[in-house]
């Protein structure tokens, strides 16, 4: 069985859909590496103008794949190789897959149809917007399995989107949450009823591609740039030679005659 399912429901938006629900789609060494490679494949396309990461049957995802020995594919460290070196090269794979989502040009929505735990929060963490269906929640679990609740970008994303205190206490306890809390923190967009959330993240998706897609990446690059910005002077000197930039793309011209004819420009050539 493929454990990750990609669909191209419209021109442009793509669904990708982990696909392993009797285990509640945990990030399991297949599914990181394919995740890495069809997101690599989309980032490189000029055509793609937003992408849905949700989970299969009931679950989101479980976060990291936590099998008896006899049953995981890794094989573990090779002969005379370090131990610890080969664990940090495995977190190293699924940390680093947070971090391409992140760095991806088209805007990345996570609708979350169900449990997102461990490295599953983090994978939403990633995405720029996130929907949750009503039977949704949320946990950062890891120290509940002895090691630091700062994992996978949690530290990174977490604090950011909800701020310090409310991640802390998220962080230290390792307590689940329910869809209505995450709205409440505004981690997500909007909680919908089950079954709807991938309609409602493809929906918000389309408004969005509606933008010439030069500047929505420009946008999310420069807000992320700028959150960590030493000062207004910093913040401003990027986004002045940001639209400096892109008033030369020719993106700016469609716009404002797609304005002045009363019409809506069309981005897909691009």
């Amino acid at each position: 069985m493929e454990q990750l399912l990609v669909d191209q429901p419209e021109p442009g938006l793509f669904v990708l859909t982990l696909n392993k629900p009797e285990r509640l789609n945990p990030l399991s060494l297949v599914v990181v590496r394919e995740l890495h490679e069809t997101l690599a494949e989309l980032n490189a396309s000029r055509h793609v103008r937003g992408v849905v990461i949700t989970g299969a049957g009931r679950g989101f995802c479980s976060g990291a794949e936590l099998k008896p020995a006899e049953e995981r594919v890794d094989a573990g460290p090779a002969e005379n190789q370090n131990p610890m070196s080969h664990t940090f090269a495995m977190q190293e794979s699924i940390a680093s897959l947070h971090e391409r989502i992140h760095r991806m040009k088209a805007p990345v929505i996570a609708a979350v149809n169900g449990p997102a735990v461990g490295g599953g929060l983090s994978l939403s963490l990633a995405c720029d917007l996130r929907y949750a269906s009503e039977s949704a929640k949320f946990g950062a679990v890891f120290i509940k399995v002895g090691v630091s609740a700062a994992d996978m970008g949690t530290s990174y994303f977490l604090p950011r989107i909800v701020g310090a205190t409310r991640a802390m206490e998220l962080m230290m306890t390792g307590r689940i949450f329910s869809a209505a809390e995450a709205k409440e923190y505004g981690m997500v967009l909007d909680v919908v009823p089950d079954g709807e959330v991938v309609d409602t993240a493809l929906a918000k998706l389309r408004e969005i591609s509606q933008n010439a897609p030069m500047a929505v990446w420009m946008t999310k690059e420069t807000m992320w740039l700028n959150m960590g910005a030493g000062s207004l002077r910093n913040a401003l000197d990027v986004e002045n030679r940001t639209q400096t930039m892109l008033t030369g793309s020719g993106e700016m011209d469609r716009a404002r005659d797609a304005f002045v004819n009363k019409s809506s420009a069309s981005w897909m050539d691009l």
